[in-house]
């Protein structure tokens, strides 16, 4: 046993989930689809399978042709409507991998060929697998096929394929053992979890070729490497800067709720009876740290954070926009623990008809993986509008907690100067900050932060020191939107009262 292998108390117990493609076949079924672009570990296991059955197993492809897996034949090189011809007509009971065959289902003689052999040789015993990143079968095969995808590797899996790229580095440099403790290995093995094998040893390979080390400094580039292989489709950004709610003035409820469910969060031991974490809503006025406070979630949390972009989900094409959100969703969920923020969700899934139905179907499909997600992905949607969220995603059970973002009052005022004064690295001791936070009143953090910065620019023009008095005056030239958009201001203050949670 190596070094490495010491350092680290895991037993390891090769294992893959591969009963449901044994009973496929034991039960005769005549096609089956499989998606995966892990060909070779698919072909991989059903070797292992088929040995179990006692059965042979071929495969095709459109390069080599038609060769046996299980002892060394010479393959015979066969078209995709001659290899269904040869087996309509001389197969033997057993696997006939067909490897990339979805485009050639199109063809009408292939799909013919297809259900000729499901019809007349599907109760013998022969087993089509038709293996492919994605198959699309024609309605005339779907009532003899079954469709089906390997599992992601295990946990085990996953450790014996670190070990591996840990054995491979050190076999390149003269032997010498990769240096990894026990947590560390932990934590690398559970960012890693969500991946295909192959990606996962790749990723692995970064974090040890690096320094012939494992340590936590690896995990933070194994998130960004992980989600890039992940999101394909470019629906979710990485944000790859949170905040701290040092960074935010107020917040002082949320911040207690929020850590009496961390230890529950991580799955700690003896959180086991309490349900996990869903999500919070904030629902408050513009420009009060919403979007700031989803960050500083991620950040305390100390997890990846996730924004789902709404507009770069909805497309033209029917049940494209379902499917784009489906699969964000299932990008969250390999990356766990992690936060998903849904910035401005009312604009995403407004009720009303002017779509085709597509936001009712975005809401169902999103109320639905809600209510039956397992894995820990804290949702945290934030809202401006409460008039146009669906009554369905409002109610008591959806979120863990609405929490409503007012405008700040005078003492977190006060707190929001210090920060950006300090921000900006001018010296906080200089400003009354009672004064600018009593001049103040009806400003958000963000016109707060404006009044600084445009006092900031009228004073690098006149090449002079910031001032009490400058930043007084800029206050008092801005019209904030607490008097802008009183009257709505004024109705969201009064639906939220009794139905929502005070941030602060």
């Amino acid at each position: 046993m190596s070094r490495f292998e010491k350092e680290e108390c895991f037993k390891i117990f090769l294992m893959t989930d591969t009963q449901d493609i044994e009973l496929l076949i034991k039960s005769r079924t005549p096609i089956i689809a499989m998606e995966s672009h892990e060909e070779l570990r698919v072909l991989t296991t059903l070797l292992a399978i088929a040995k179990r059955l006692d059965q042979p197993v071929f495969r095709w492809s459109v390069t080599d042709g038609l060769q046996r897996l299980d002892i060394k034949l010479p393959a015979q090189s066969l078209d995709p409507a001659a290899v269904l011809r040869h087996i309509k007509k001389h197969a033997q009971i057993g696997v006939y991998v067909l490897l990339d065959f979805h485009p050639y289902l199109v063809e009408p003689v292939h799909m013919r060929l297809l259900k000729d052999i499901a019809v007349s040789h599907g109760s013998r015993g022969i087993s089509l697998v038709l293996l492919s990143h994605q198959v699309e079968l024609p309605g005339e095969l779907t009532k003899f096929a079954a469709k089906t995808k390997l599992a992601l590797p295990t946990d085990d899996e996953l450790m014996q394929a670190v070990r591996e790229v840990a054995n491979e580095w050190s076999q390149h440099n003269e032997h010498t053992a990769v240096k990894a403790k026990s947590e560390a290995l932990k934590i690398l093995i559970k960012n890693l979890k969500g991946l295909t094998l192959r990606d996962a040893q790749r990723l692995a390979r970064n974090a040890i070729y690096d320094d012939g080390a494992i340590t936590a400094s690896d995990i933070p580039e194994i998130q960004k490497a992980k989600y890039q292989l992940l999101n394909r489709e470019g629906v979710l950004s990485f944000e790859y800067d949170t905040a701290k709610f040092s960074d935010i003035g107020g917040f002082r409820h949320l911040k207690t709720w929020l850590e009496h469910r961390r230890d529950t969060f991580y799955g700690v031991t003896g959180t086991e009876q309490f349900d996990q974490p869903k999500g919070v809503l904030l629902l408050g006025v513009q420009g009060c740290g919403k979007s700031l406070a989803a960050k500083a979630i991620a950040g305390s949390f100390a997890v990846p954070l996730l924004r789902m972009d709404f507009g770069s989900i909805y497309n033209k094409y029917h049940g494209e926009t379902e499917r784009n959100l489906r699969e964000s969703l299932q990008t969250a969920e390999a990356m766990a623990p992690c936060i998903l923020w849904i910035d401005e969700i009312e604009k995403g899934i407004a009720s009303g008809d002017n779509d085709g139905g597509t936001s009712k179907r975005v809401l169902a499909t999103l109320l639905t993986w809600m209510a039956e997600k397992k894995q820990a992905v804290f949702l945290v949607a934030t809202a401006n509008d409460i008039t146009s969220l669906p009554p369905e995603l409002v109610r008591k059970g959806r979120f863990d907690e609405i929490f409503f973002v007012d405008l700040p009052v005078e003492d977190v005022r006060a707190g929001i100067f210090d920060i950006h004064l300090r921000k900006r690295q001018l010296v906080v001791g200089t400003f009354d900050l009672p004064a600018l936070a009593a001049a103040s009143d009806g400003f958000s953090g963000a016109e707060i932060e404006q009044s600084i910065v445009s006092a900031l620019y009228g004073f690098h023009a006149a090449k002079t020191e910031l001032s009490q008095q400058a930043v007084l005056d800029a206050i008092q030239n801005t019209k904030p939107l607490s008097v802008l958009m009183a009257e709505k201001i004024l109705y969201l203050r009064s639906w939220a009262q009794d139905r929502t949670v005070p941030c602060d």
